[in-house]
This record gives C-alpha cells, structure tokens and sequence, in this order.
C-alpha cells in the first residue's frame, strides 16, 4: 500500500470497498478513484487512443488526460468518465477502456511496431477500395479499435433537471481567492452563490501544508465556510461546474447524485442550472504545465501539482521512491512536502542555473539531492523504472518509480474566452492570460496574479 500512515483530509474510520477491472480494493472516505487507486499502487489505468501505449494517472482533477474509465454496468453503464474527479463511494465498479482482451495484456499494442505506416488519417488514404469495404467491413474494425468507451444499450432509469437561480454576486471557484470574494459579498450583504466543481471546498488549500491567517489551510477553509453557511444571503453549491456564459446567464452543472451507487426515489441525477447574476467572479485557479522528454507519457510521471494534492489531501505518496523535475519553485515545494510526509524524494532536477537560496537550504536540511541545471531526457520501464539526467556534462541513470514534472502554470482562464472575450500571450510566463473577458466578469486568484495587476470588482 502506498498510504501514508497519517495526514491527509480523508476519514479513515470510513473504509469503502471497490473494484477495478474486477478485482476488489479498498479506500477511505474522501478519496476519489484515483487517489485510491494510487493508495493500492494501481499505476496502469488505460491505453492510449491510437498505439495502444500503456498510461497511468498524470493529474489530480479535471485536467486528466488518462485515466479515462467506465463507471457502473447495465443501464447506469457511463463511460469516459475522469478517475481523478469520480468520488469515491462503497460498491463504486470501474472498469479500463481502449484495450483486449486485458488491460496488462492489449493485442492492439502491436500498433506501435508500425506507427511510421499510421500517420494523420493514414485510413482515409489506405482503406479505399473496393468502396463497399469501406462502410461494412473497414470502418467497423477502425471504431472497436479506437473507441474509448461504451455507452449503455439500455434506457437510462435516472432523471435529470433544470433550475434557475438568481444572486448579486456569483464566485466561480472556492479556493483562497475565491472564498475571500465570497466572504467580502457576503458581508456587505449581496446575494451570493458560490460554486465549485469539487465535492470539497477549498482549492488548492486543500492541497498545501502553507499556513493561513497562522492556522493551517484546512482549518481556515472550515472557518470560511462556516462563516459562510451562516450567512442567509449566501449559497453554497458544491459538485457543481460553471461551463458557459450566455447572453442572459451562467450554465453549470450540478453532480446532483453521480457520488452515489445511485440517487434516492425522487432524487436527480444531475442538475443543468441557469444562473443569472449581476456580477461574476473567476477564481478558478490555474493547472499545472507538463515538460516535453522522451518518455514523458509513461505511468508513473505525473504532474509535480497533483502530487502534492495526492500527498497532502489524500495523504498517498504517488511512488515508492520520486524524483522531481521542474523549472520553478512551487515544484520543490512539492518535494519537500513530499519528503516530510515519509516519501523517499531521490533527486530534485531543476533546469535552471541557480535557484533561491532558501531552497537549496531547504533541500539540505531534509537530505535531498539537488541537481541545479540538469534535466531529463528520457525514461525507461513500462511503468516507469529509471529517468537518465543530464547535468555538468554527464549523463545519469536514476532508479525510481515515479517522477513529477512542472514548467509552471497556466492560469484557467477559459470562461473569459466566452462571448468574444480573447486571452493575450504573457512572453514572461509563456502562457495566455485573461485578456478583455465576458462584460460584468472579473477575474481573481491565480488568473489574475498571472497579470501584471489584480482584478478588481465592485458590488
């Protein structure tokens, strides 16, 4: 088991069974399916699309690309879903997609020997003749291989609803920013709604051992929320998504009951909601970046940011032994949380020439190598093994069994793109930021720390 002994936000008095490809495992309360499946050292959660190449779990939430799997059976079947934003809950059944017969065993592999004959559309070009081959023969066998899911065969027994709601002030996120907006609208005494996606408010606070107001980030967002609920003028809408704004409103989608086997009589599903506020506020945060090598798809790399969050809020060290390689300083954090949490960090590689002094101290203090102006180029294993280095003009082989990556963060910025708003390219973080946005949106938290000054609103 890759659980920490202690930490981490989860109820481990609350022990939940599941299973995955048919085989049982078990989590805690406030997991999600890959957190737990990372606490049982499940690494290899799906193929790729095309070659068939095995993939593991990269990130911690919506930004997962991977983990990609089929929820439930029968007419509830729904595939497709993100292991990294599925609640865990008692009896949950998951299953891989994209392979056969198994998930360690995949036929379809053999793609990869022949990837220089499948360039782009390579079939449109390849499967022409006879023409009535096409429809009843070639597109058949192309979608079996390259489906990623599949959808029930059976009506869906659930029901799913619509609803309006109306607020002064609507808050797009509840991390610090997004609590702190909600706290300053509440107090003067607008109508609030505040949403997020998560079923846990809190952010990124969730994920950081930094303290708050000198109490620790979980105990400040408790504080927060309680302040919050008692309130009267103040919503508060978790599993809830904000999506699109519209003319006249604010879309987003409540997971009214997919954190359960499956809703109680009368209960829907899910919730489309059409919100109509005066002001809007995003504080959505932002994700963190990947770093091109050789290899950078294995299972077992990940993004430095989730790793962080799988260590601090779910208290799983992602690998037996981690290695670190970034070109900032939020990466080393992640190391040392990680470190301090029991974790075995084997190396930090930073590509930079010098770092600030305080994480080199740091760094020292806890024992950790260091490599200052080295990088990864390549790593090995089919679930990663190794990652050579490069540094000081030699090359290196390092054993290890997970490797976090991060070259900074772009900030979420893409509900500014709606209604002909336009992001602008930041040369310095070599990243878009939010640009002139949606009229009666204002941006907070890490989008608009990405610029040059803060977002500012009025009520």
């Amino acid at each position: 088991m890759s659980r920490l002994p202690t930490g981490g936000l989860i109820d481990r008095a609350q022990t939940l069974q599941f299973a995955f490809d048919g085989k049982n495992y078990s989590g805690f309360g406030g997991d999600t399916l890959a957190s737990a499946l990372l606490a049982n050292n499940v690494k290899l959660v799906g193929r790729s699309f095309k070659y068939h190449r095995p993939r593991g779990i990269v990130g911690g939430g919506t930004e997962e690309p991977n983990a990609l799997v089929e929820l439930r059976s029968g007419a509830r079947r729904e595939p497709n879903s993100r292991a990294t934003t599925v609640e865990l809950y008692d009896g949950l059944d998951a299953a891989s997609q994209n392979r056969f017969p198994s998930l360690a065993f995949d036929l379809l592999a053999v793609n990869g020997l022949f990837s220089p004959f499948f360039g782009a559309a390579f079939y449109y070009k390849t499967f022409m003749w006879p023409k009535a081959a096409w429809e009843k023969l070639y597109e058949p066998a192309i979608r079996r291989a390259a489906g990623l899911g599949r959808a029930a065969d059976a009506p869906d027994p659930d029901h799913y609803e619509k609803a309006n709601a109306f607020c002064d002030v609507l808050v797009i996120g509840s991390g610090p920013a997004g609590l702190m907006a909600a706290l300053a609208a509440g107090r003067a005494g607008a109508r609030v709604i505040l949403a997020e996606e998560d079923f846990r408010f809190g952010g990124r606070l969730l994920s950081e051992n930094t303290r708050v107001d000198d109490v620790a980030p979980a105990d400040f967002v408790a504080k927060s929320i309680a302040e919050l609920l008692s309130l009267p003028n103040v919503r508060l809408m978790k599993r809830t998504a904000v999506f699109g704004i519209y003319d006249d409103c604010y879309a987003a989608i409540e997971r009214a009951g997919d954190h359960l086997p499956q809703p109680a009589p009368f209960q829907p599903r899910q919730i489309l909601w059409r919100i109509v506020a005066r002001r809007a506020i995003l504080a959505a945060g932002a994700l963190d970046r990947p770093i091109v090598f050789g290899g950078n798809d294995r299972p077992g790399v990940m993004l430095a940011a989730p790793v962080q969050t799988y260590i601090n809020r779910y208290a799983v060290a992602p690998a037996k032994r981690m290695a670190f390689f970034a070109n900032n300083d939020a990466a080393w954090t992640t190391a040392f949380d990680a470190a301090d949490a029991g974790a075995e960090v084997a190396a930090i590689i930073d590509t930079r020439d010098a770092v600030a002094p305080e994480l080199s101290a740091g760094a020292r203090q806890r024992g950790l190598r260091a490599i200052v102006g080295g990088e990864v180029f390549a790593t090995h294993g089919k679930i990663l093994k190794a990652i050579d280095i490069y540094a000081a003009g030699k090359s290196e082989r390092l054993a290890v069994d997970g490797l976090a990556m991060s070259s900074g963060f772009s900030p979420n910025l893409h509900l500014t793109c709606h209604l002909g708003g336009k992001p602008q390219w930041s040369e310095a973080l070599a990243t878009f930021v939010p640009g002139k946005g949606p009229p009666g949106l204002s941006v907070a938290g890490a989008p608009a720390r990405a610029k040059p000054y803060y977002a500012r609103f009025q009520l």
